[in-house]
């Protein structure tokens, strides 16, 4: 075989073969066979690329926001369903797009202003020395899914925003006759001439037959078929099963104080001055000076220098040992000269806290709850090792949670969302452990898997029922209720569309009203400042109302049951000197209108310069969801099905 290759290579169609490949590599580029394949964007946004870990934190993050705000939580699947996932993906290539833009220009924040930013945050300190930790700083990145290039990127993505809009806020003021158009529209005033469509004046409908009924919850499948339910049988590890039968040792205790006691202590700290000076004539005149209560800022600029301040520090956290060994010998309000690495150094101690080593008894409850912590794991461990080995030798999931000593619980009918029949949460459950049942088939059961710190699970799903439209015995009531309503609301609609024709050809309201029993009512004065606290006409009603010319009439729902007749009779615009305080004061709101504008067109101009780049199958394969198929695909699927001959059997 390796001898035909060979030959074949040799010939002149190798040849040419080859020269045509050499040619599409330089007319279309080899990395382009590869980029799309291999490289993991998500968005691409000239040289920003948000990979696929970057979009899922991303995403965990807003998701967990809208679960607070929404009181129940969200699965990746909602989530995608509800197009969550192509918004926040649109958001970061616009946001990406933004920030390129402004890189682009030139608009870079120093080094230095990145240094003065991370030393706001102060969770990168260590908490006794007081110095940058950088372990501190990479394990606390690591912890929320970063590195430090991509946080530093971030933030200096944040600050170079805040420079460019800072730039935009400044001076802008929207012009005065923007705040006069304002003013002529929120006092515009109206009044309204209205009177009340009673529910008495158009007969009750019949009630449904069962063909009625039937079409009725056709025309509304959507919204009446109950999603799939699963009943489970769920077994959880959780620390609360033993955390009472654990009890602690005493040699244990004593070890962990042990261990932990010198970080548990507070060092003795100390507030003191250094002045670093040229030579020993000038340490002698500073270390007078200083002696004698000068101000440290003072002396330090007589003599060209620059004060070094240490405000409650511990020995550890002053950078030259020379100068921490002095200070750290001395009394307060003494001062000295040391002659360390960096030269000679002039010292004064202007304050003392002295340090504190813990006792046992002051820290015995944190040692203890972290030691029943920790044997309370190991215990759930064990009961899941048991579990597991009685599993896999062939015992069922009630049988191998038995002999671990744990209960099996039966529950549902429930959604993959958690929710009951009755559209409630239902509890002891987890979107972990929902995504492992709902991903088994009937009778399935799952292996131990993670449901959270310390706590493990299994499941097994007992019953499926499908999705499926309920019987019209079970819903009748309610079913012919919401029919009732609709027939009853469509004959009023039909009666008020009447009146407001009678008015539009010339009957008076009055005349118009008395014909159905009615009197007429006015709201006067209604202009948009004063409308929320008007109680005579509905949401719609002021609504129509301002929408409305004058003399228009049209209908609207009533505050009470029914609807309303209603006609503008008049319209009037304020005053002069109203118009023109209120014009000024509305100056600031528009700015501010106008400023978001003005945001919402340098993020569209910036998108349509840099032209990001999205990819839609590996936001959703980053949410561990399967990529949708393709616009067609099944289509063409069901054209090939249809087309293949039948089996014969």
């Amino acid at each position: 075989m390796l001898a035909v290759i060979r030959s074949f290579a040799k010939s002149w169609v190798a040849a040419i073969l080859i020269g045509l490949l050499i040619v599409s590599f330089a007319v279309f580029g080899i990395n382009d066979i590869f980029k799309n394949n291999f490289r993991d964007a998500v968005v691409q946004a000239g040289s920003r690329t948000t990979t696929s870990a970057d979009f899922k934190r991303d995403f965990d993050n807003y998701r967990k926001t809208l679960e607070q705000q929404v009181g129940q939580q969200i699965s990746y699947e909602l989530a995608a369903e509800n197009g969550l996932d192509k918004r926040m993906m649109e958001d970061i290539a616009t946001r990406s797009s933004f920030a390129e833009s402004i890189s682009k220009s030139g608009l870079r924040p120093s080094d230095k202003l990145m240094a003065v930013e991370l030393q706001k945050i102060r969770g990168f300190f260590d908490p006794v020395s007081g110095r940058f930790d950088k372990a501190l700083y990479q394990q606390k990145l690591s912890e929320n899914g970063l590195t430090p290039p991509k946080f530093e990127g971030l933030i200096r993505d944040e600050i170079a925003e805040g420079q460019m809009v800072a730039g935009w806020v400044n001076g802008l003021r929207a012009p005065r006759a923007y705040g006069a158009l304002g003013a002529l529209f929120e006092l515009e005033s109206r009044d309204v001439g209205f009177f009340s469509l009673p529910i008495s004046a158009v007969e009750r409908p019949a009630l449904p037959t069962d063909a009625q009924l039937t079409k009725f919850m056709n025309e509304n499948a959507e919204r009446l078929i109950r999603p799939e339910f699963r009943i489970l049988t769920v077994v959880r590890f959780s620390p609360a099963l033993v955390s009472s039968n654990v009890t602690i040792d005493p040699k244990a205790l004593q070890d962990r104080y042990n261990f932990r006691k010198d970080t548990l202590s507070k060092a003795e700290s100390r507030n003191l001055v250094q002045i670093p000076v040229k030579d020993a004539a000038t340490a002698k005149s500073v270390s007078d000076r200083l002696s004698k209560g000068e101000d440290p800022a003072a002396v330090a600029k007589a003599v060209g220098a620059d004060p070094i301040f240490y405000a409650d520090k511990p020995m550890s956290a002053v950078a030259d040992p020379a100068v921490a060994k002095a200070a750290f010998s001395m009394n307060a309000g003494q001062t000295a000269t040391v002659r360390s690495e960096l030269g000679f150094q002039v010292v004064k101690v202007t304050g003392i806290s002295p340090g504190h080593t813990v006792t046992l008894e002051e820290i015995r409850p944190q040692l203890e709850a972290e030691l029943r912590k920790d044997a309370t794991a190991e215990k759930v461990y064990g009961m899941t090792q048991v579990y597991d080995d009685a599993h896999s030798g062939g015992s069922s999931l009630p049988e191998a949670a038995k002999k671990a000593g744990v209960p099996a619980m039966t529950i549902g009918p429930v959604t993959a969302q958690g929710a009951s029949l009755q559209n409630q949460p239902v509890p002891g459950l987890t979107p972990e452990i929902l995504k492992a049942a709902f991903d088994l088939p009937t009778g399935g059961e799952s292996e131990i898997q993670e449901a959270g710190p310390g706590e493990y699970f299994a499941v097994r799903v007992e019953r499926i029922i499908p999705k499926a439209m309920p019987p019209l015995a079970e819903i009748k009531p309610q079913l012919t209720m919401v029919w009732m309503q609709r027939e009853f609301v469509k004959r009023l609609q039909a009666k008020a569309a009447t009146l407001v024709k009678r008015v539009e050809k010339g009957e008076s309201l009055e005349a118009v009203a008395s014909s159905v029993g009615s009197r007429v009512t006015r709201a006067t004065g209604l202009d948009r400042r004063n409308a929320a606290q008007n109680t005579q006409l509905s949401r719609e009603g002021l609504g129509k109302a301002f929408s409305a010319g004058k003399g228009d009439v049209f209908s609207a729902t009533d505050v009470r049951a029914g609807l309303i007749i209603a006609k503008v009779e008049s319209i009037s615009a304020p005053t002069g000197p109203v118009v023109a305080r209120l014009a000024e004061e509305g100056r600031p709101q528009i700015t501010m209108a106008l400023f978001r504008e003005l945001g919402e067109s340098a993020r569209s101009a910036a998108r349509k310069e840099i032209k990001p780049k999205t990819y839609p199958d590996k936001a959703r394969l980053a949410l561990g969801l399967e990529p949708l198929p393709k616009e067609g695909a099944k289509d063409k699927k069901a054209d090939k099905d249809a087309k293949a001959p039948e089996s014969k059997t």
